[in-house]
Parts: structure tokens; C-alpha cells; sequence
């Protein structure tokens, strides 16, 4: 039976129901008001006549049979509803199909007059559909409604009722069914399932993935470094290969570097390195373990070639661990390299500007402060910087290098007479020698 499809491709992404939107965050409070809508709906049937027309007689759980359901326990359903983690309407359709009877009626049934009765939310039987073609032709009517929850139901069922291997082979040539499979599974926790569908499916990079993910339930360090070094050689993407090995070898390292509690006595860390990004190992390697060898584990030398981090980020963050600590001779050090000729001079792939917010968000004295500003190339970005961090002498020797003797006097008003900096201004002004532009 054909039916129009629905034009907009993201309509299995705009479900209201919970289990079937990809990306919302779960909400107990919502779900468990669902629920109690789902199981209320149950215990008090408003479709009575239709179900006395279709003959069908209600049973419990025993195989005895009741004059209503509402002899089965509210508080049992709620906690069958929270075990098996499904959303209330997929539960409202396990419930009915679980508590009613299967009379002639439903056992007469067709695929698409289940699926419809399904939708309505009357009494329906799966179990009656036997063969793989049955199953197939039900599954088949789900997806045509478009309805998650329909498709969730039939596939819960043939997951109950098929061999994985041919619920896989049939699911490879329904692409809606699938992708609600697998959603499903991932919902469900059924890891181990869902890299053999992956595998199935010929998708093993996918399938490395999610194996690789496990780690993420392995508490214990050790355990989760042994587990990642088993995923080493699983079917990634080149790239994905690359992350996995860097972060075994990570790992490794930092549970090496753990192990050096002495030199947490002098400075107390506020937590453990283990499980950390590669930049805040970096970070903590340049605050307890700076200068040493680059062939020690721990040293910032080893990690940053062995991880390839960038010039310039590891510029950023060994000079934030050692102004952190007031070394300002390694801060110097960063920046001093030496010509062909054997001079040396600074230089920073980060921008003299930067260096200097960063000595003066970690204190430094004025002197240090100074020393960088002036190596600011833009005499304009020099100007602003020295004038934000009351570097008095550089801006009185640019205003004094810019012949803007207004400038010098507005300046010296800001600051205190008699000091080495307002003494300065005044000699300036007086002397006659300059040419002033103004």
C-alpha cells in the first residue's frame, strides 16, 4: 500500500517523543510524568466497546483470566518503565501487546491493520506474525506510517523473534528501520550488539569507534590504559588512528608522571594530572618538571615533540606555568634565540603584546613589564600598552620621541610630584635643545 511521504527530511529528527530525538538531553522529571500518562493510559481503557466488539478477552500476567488490568500493579509497571529505559509510548505498546489476550480477532489480522491499531493504541498481537515474511511485510507497514515509536515497537519485537544475523541482513535494505535500530541499541547500552551490527554492516571504522568509546565505563587507569592499547590496532581512519595512539601514549605518561609525588610537597596541586588533555599535561609539566632533560618522560621538551604540539602553543603555555611561579629569568629564556652570528635576541611567535598580558595578569614587576613592551614593533600598540600598564618610562620617551610636548604635560599631571617619573617630564620640558611639534 503506497502512502505519501512526507517532504521534509527531517521529520525522524522532529519526533515530540524523547527516545527518538538524536540530540536532547535527558530529562527524568519530564520522562517520569510521561510515564505515569502512558501507564494511566493503560489502567483505564476509554476504548472499552471496541474492545468488547473484537471479542478479546483480558488475562493476567498468570494466564487467568481478569475483568480488567487494573488489577496489575501501578508501582510494577513504573519499575518495569525504568529498568528497561524505554520511552512511555514505546512501553504503552509492550504493555498492551503483553497484558491482552490473543483472541481470533487479532490473530486475523494483516500487517497493516495491526500497524493501525498500533497507532490508535487498541489491542494488538505481534507474536501471531510467524514467518520472516510476516515480520518483514509488519516492519514494512511501521515505516510507512512514519511513526519512531512504531518502528521502535515492531523492532524490539523481531530483535526478540529473529537471528542477529538475518534482523542485519534484512535491516541493510531498510535504512529508516536501521537507523532507529541503532539508535535503540545505543539507548539501550547494548554496546557489544552494535559493533556486530556495525561490523555487519561493513562499517568497521564505525564499529573501532564505538569499541574504542568504551573506555570511557573503565574507572581504574591502569585497566583503561591496557584497554586503549588493545584498541591500537583496530580499523580506524588514519586520523582517528593518530588520536587513539596519542591518547594511550598519554595516558601512559601521565600515570609516570603521577607517580612523582615529591615535588608536589613545594607546590600543592589542586588535582590529579590523570586523564587530563595533552595542553594541561603540557601546562603541568612546565610548572614542576621545566628544565629537564628533553629524554625524561615528564620533561616539556619530550612531550611537546612527542605529542607535535605547535611553537606557539607551547610559547603560550610555558610561559604561563613559569610566571605562574615568578621565574622570570625562563620566562627570558623562551624568548632568547641566537643569530648566525652568535647574538642573541627575542623573539616570540606569539606577538610581544600577548607576552606581556600575560607577565602582568601574573604580576610582574615593572622592570620585566618594560623589557617586553618595548619590544612591541607598532609604536602605536607600544604607546596603548605601556599606557594601559603605567609603563612610565616608555611612554614618556615615546611622547619625548614623537616631539608632542602636550602630551608630556597632560601625561605629568597623572602623576605623583616629586617622582623619578614627573622630575623626568619636567627636565624635558626645560630643555631647550628639542624641537617640539607643538
Amino acid at each position: 500500500v503506497s502512502r505519501a511521504k512526507p517532504e521534509d527530511d527531517e521529520y525522524w529528527n522532529s519526533s515530540k517523543f524523547k527516545a527518538f530525538t538524536f540530540d536532547d538531553d535527558d530529562d527524568e522529571f519530564s520522562r517520569l510524568k510521561e510515564s505515569k500518562r502512558a501507564v494511566n493510559s493503560i489502567l483505564v481503557d476509554d476504548d472499552d466497546d471496541e474492545e468488547e466488539e473484537d471479542g478479546v478477552e483480558r488475562v493476567s500476567w498468570s494466564g487467568e483470566p481478569v475483568g480488567s488490568v487494573q488489577s496489575f500493579p501501578y508501582s510494577l509497571l513504573l519499575s518495569l518503565l525504568s529498568v528497561l529505559h524505554l520511552d512511555a509510548h514505546q512501553f504503552l505498546f509492550v504493555c498492551r501487546h503483553l497484558l491482552v489476550g490473543e483472541g481470533n480477532r487479532l490473530h486475523d489480522l494483516s500487517p497493516e491493520e495491526t500497524v493501525r491499531r498500533m497507532q490508535k493504541g487498541r489491542a494488538f498481537s505481534l507474536e501471531k506474525f510467524r514467518s520472516l515474511q510476516d515480520k518483514l511485510l509488519l516492519l514494512d507497514e511501521a515505516v510507512a506510517v512514519y511513526d519512531g515509536n512504531l518502528i521502535t515497537a515492531v523492532l524490539i519485537y523481531l530483535k526478540k523473534s529473529l537471528s542477529k544475523e538475518i534482523l542485519f541482513r534484512e535491516l541493510m535494505a531498510r535504512d529508516v528501520a536501521l537507523r532507529h535500530y541503532v539508535h535503540y541499541l545505543k539507548e539501550m547500552g547494548e554496546q557489544k550488539l552494535l559493533v556486530e551490527l556495525m561490523k555487519a554492516l561493513g562499517r568497521t571504522e564505525d564499529m573501532a569507534l564505538m569499541q574504542y568509546k568504551e573506555h570511557l565505563n573503565i574507572k581504574d587507569e591502569g585497566q583503561r590504559r591496557d584497554f586503549l592499547k588493545s584498541c591500537l590496532g583496530l580499523p580506524f581512519s588514519q586520523d582517528d588512528a593518530t588520536h587513539v595512539q596519542d591518547h594511550y601514549t598519554l595516558l601512559e605518561r601521565q600515570i609516570i608522571i603521577e607517580a612523582d609525588a615529591e615535588i608536589f610537597k613545594k607546590f600543592p596541586r589542586k588535582a590529579s594530572i590523570l586523564n587530563m588533555p595533552i595542553i594541561t599535561t603540557l601546562y603541568y609539566s612546565c610548572f614542576y618538571h621545566y628544565g629537564e632533560s628533553e629524554g625524561t618522560y615528564s620533561s616539556p621538551e619530550n612531550i611537546r615533540k612527542t605529542f607535535r604540539i605547535s611553537e606557539k602553543q607551547y610559547i603560550l603555555t610555558a610561559l604561563g606555568a613559569r610566571a605562574k611561579l615568578k621565574s622570570w629569568f625562563d620566562v627570558d629564556s623562551l624568548f632568547n634565540t641566537k643569530n648566525w652570528l652568535g647574538y642573541t635576541k627575542k623573539r616570540s611567535p606569539i606577538g610581544f603584546h600577548r607576552v606581556v598580558d600575560i607577565l602582568q595578569k601574573n604580576s610582574a614587576p615593572v622592570n620585566v613589564l618594560q623589557e617586553y613592551v618595548n619590544l612591541i614593533d607598532s609604536p602605536e600598540l607600544k604607546l596603548s600598552v605601556a599606557l594601559k600598564y603605567k609603563c612610565h618610562d616608555i611612554v614618556i620617551n615615546t611622547y619625548r620621541d614623537l616631539k608632542d610636548r602636550q602630551e608630556l604635560v597632560v601625561y605629568r599631571e597623572k602623576l605623583e610630584r616629586d617622582s623619578p617619573e614627573y622630575r623626568k617630564i619636567q627636565e624635558l620640558l626645560n630643555n631647550v635643545q628639542i624641537r617640539w611639534k607643538n
